[in-house]
């Protein structure tokens, strides 16, 4: 009988340490594809809606990450964008479970606006165990690994310790959906904050990329309704690891496949957040 996960020999920098490297070396690797296609031109098609965009490029980087993963981890499972998309399901087991997002910001990226990251995140039992996210255009690798802390470029990141929502900035994301009544909702969400004299709304168009300069301390807060398990499994180890919280939009604890999420770098500013918000159903990612 071969010998199971918990068999194995523990490598000196933990029991995950040959994964979180393997996904370093392909965000990396992905990032220079990334970089190489966004001059070039693209075949872009449409998932969902019309904002909800798709090019060659992605599925690209997709494949090319979890055929390399598979090659040394052939036992683990993958949860990753492009193949949801294409009809995989979309369940996280207590496997060993890759959860991929090989081009977050598409639509940037076909437009060539250079917020564009590809995000890897790990999961086992169902608890995230790291997350690397590489801002491809502005060559930033952010990690994060359960208890070992959360880093950019090797400089330890720490969020900040905003609790005033009259002193925050904060960010967030559309979501693909384009209907009046969705508009409506989210256009109320962002007036109500900024009737609350939040400093400001940003909308940056990668929600990775969003929650990393939320894990930096660049930004306080940060919501949305829409977004999906891989946008959220990496940037959520980076932001608990740099001393932040991640929670449910109702306020209570985080659900990886809800679609919906606040961040903050303190629980008194995702409260604020979470009170002031109207819900935005986009159902859940384990039940499409």
């Amino acid at each position: 009988m071969k010998p199971g996960v918990e068999d194995q020999a523990v490598p000196a920098g933990g029991p995950w340490e040959e994964c979180f490297e393997a996904a370093v070396q392909l965000a990396l690797r992905a990032g220079q594809i990334i970089r190489k296609a966004l001059t070039e031109e693209k075949h872009v098609s449409t998932k969902t809606s019309a904002a909800d965009l798709v090019t060659e490029t992605d599925h690209l980087v997709e494949d090319l990450i979890i055929s390399e993963l598979r090659k040394r981890f052939p036992s683990h499972r993958f949860i990753a964008e492009e193949s949801t998309a294409s009809g995989a399901k979309c369940v996280l087991t207590s496997s060993p479970t890759w959860i991929i997002d090989p081009i977050d910001g598409t639509c940037n990226f076909v437009h060539r606006f250079p917020t564009v990251a590809v995000s890897i995140g790990f999961a086992v039992h169902q608890e995230l165990e790291f997350g690397v996210i590489h801002h491809c255009t502005e060559e930033r690798l952010y990690t994060g690994r359960r208890g070992q802390g959360a880093f950019c470029n090797g400089q330890r990141l720490r969020v900040s310790g905003e609790t005033d929502l009259s002193k925050a900035l904060v960010l967030t994301e559309i979501g693909p959906k384009r209907d009046p009544t969705t508009l409506s909702l989210f256009l109320s969400n962002m007036e109500r904050l900024l009737h609350a004299k939040a400093h400001g709304v940003r909308v940056i168009g990668s929600s990775t990329l969003a929650l990393c300069h939320l894990a930096s301390g660049a930004a306080d807060a940060y919501y949305q309704f829409g977004l999906h398990c891989w946008d959220l499994a990496a940037a959520t180890v980076i932001i608990r690891e740099a001393g932040g919280i991640v929670m449910d939009t109702s306020g209570g604890p985080f659900d990886l496949m809800s679609c919906r999420v606040v961040a903050a770098g303190t629980r008194e500013m995702a409260m604020l957040i979470a009170q002031a918000l109207q819900t935005i159903n986009y159902g859940r990612d384990d039940e499409k």
